[in-house]
C-alpha cells in the first residue's frame, strides 16, 4: 500500500481491496472513537490495543512508512528525469484499477451509468481547470493531507495522484526526502483527522450505495487519465518558493517521444494491477492476511 500511495497512478485502497484486507482495515480506522480514545487516555492500554486491532494497524503503517520513505527519493528522480516514461507506468496503473473496481459493481443501471459518467465529467473538469500553483503555507499542507489520505483508503482514487491535482505532490516528496519535520508533522496532522472522519462516511456509502459509490469512484478514475497523459507541451511556468521553474498550464498532446516504450510501460502498470487480483483469487482473504 505504501508503494502504491507513493506514486500517483494505484491507490493504497485498491491494493487493500485486491488482497482481500480493506473491509478490516476500514473497520480498524473506524474503531478509532472518542470510547476507544478514552481507554487509552485512562490507562486502559490493553483494551485499547484490541479495540482498535493494533496489531493489525501497526504492521500496516509500518510497511507503509517504510515503503514512502524509501520510494520518495527514487520516484522524484524518476520524475525529473524520464517524465515521459514514468507517467506512462502510472497510466496504466490507473486504467487497471479502474477496471478492477469496475468489476465489483454487480448491477449496471441508470443510476450507475449515470454517476459513472458524473464521475469522468467531475474528474475531467478538475484535472483541467485546477492550477499547478498553490500556496506552500502550512495551512494548505495541512489541507492537502487532510484531502490526500481519504485517497488513501478509497478503492481506486489515489492519494498521491489528488496532491497532483492540488499541485503539491512534489513539494510534499521534497519534504520526505528532506525530513522537513514541520511540513511533515502538519500534514500529517491534517491525515489523522482526514482519515478518521473519512472512514466513517466511506462504510456508510459503501453499505448502502455500493454500486453507484464505486461507479464515481471508476468514472473519476477515468476522468482523471487526463492529467496523467504522458506527452504534453508546457503553456505558462512559474517559479517555486526556491526559485525553480515549474509548468504552471500544460495541454496533452499526440504521442511525439518514446511511443513503444510507453506502450510496454503501461502494459507493465496494467498487467502489475492485473497479476495481484490474480494471485489473490486464489489465496483466501485469510491466508493472505496472515503473510502480510
Amino acid at each position: 500500500m505504501g508503494a502504491a500511495d507513493v506514486v500517483p497512478g494505484v491507490s493504497g485502497g485498491t491494493i487493500a481491496f485486491i488482497v482481500g484486507i480493506y473491509d478490516e482495515l476500514i473497520e480498524s480506522i473506524k474503531s478509532i472513537d472518542m470510547a476507544s480514545l478514552k481507554m487509552l487516555f485512562t490507562g486502559k492500554f490493553r483494551a485499547f490495543w484490541k479495540a482498535v486491532n493494533g496489531n493489525f494497524l501497526v504492521s500496516l503503517v509500518l510497511g507503509i512508512c517504510v515503503s514512502i520513505f524509501s520510494l520518495a527519493r527514487l520516484i522524484t528522480m524518476l520524475l525529473e528525469s524520464y517524465p515521459v516514461m514514468v507517467w506512462s507506468f502510472f497510466f496504466g496503473l490507473i486504467v487497471a484499477s479502474a477496471w478492477f473496481v469496475s468489476k465489483d459493481i454487480r448491477q449496471w443501471n441508470w443510476k450507475t451509468v449515470f454517476s459513472l459518467l458524473a464521475g469522468v465529467v467531475l474528474a475531467y473538469w478538475v484535472t483541467s481547470a485546477t492550477p499547478a500553483s498553490t500556496p506552500e503555507a502550512l495551512w494548505f499542507v495541512f489541507l492537502c493531507g487532510l484531502v490526500a489520505i481519504c485517497a488513501m483508503i478509497l478503492p481506486g482514487i489515489s492519494g498521491s495522484f489528488i496532491l497532483v491535482l492540488m499541485g503539491k505532490y512534489a513539494f510534499i516528496m521534497e519534504a520526505v526526502k528532506g525530513l522537513d519535520l514541520p511540513v511533515l508533522g502538519v500534514f500529517a496532522l491534517g491525515a489523522a483527522l482526514g482519515i478518521t472522519s473519512f472512514a466513517r462516511l466511506l462504510s456508510y456509502a459503501l453499505r448502502k450505495f455500493r454500486a453507484v459509490t464505486l461507479a464515481v469512484l471508476t468514472g473519476f478514475m477515468i476522468g482523471s487519465l487526463n492529467k496523467v497523459w504522458p506527452w504534453k507541451v508546457t503553456l505558462s511556468t512559474y517559479l517555486d518558493s526556491h526559485g525553480v521553474e515549474k509548468p504552471l498550464m500544460e495541454s496533452n498532446v499526440l504521442p511525439d517521444a518514446f511511443p513503444w516504450q510507453a506502450i510496454c510501460l503501461m502494459a507493465a502498470g496494467f498487467f502489475l494491477v492485473w497479476g495481484l487480483e490474480r494471485i489473490s483469487m486464489r489465496r483466501p482473504a485469510k491466508e493472505v492476511r496472515e503473510s502480510l
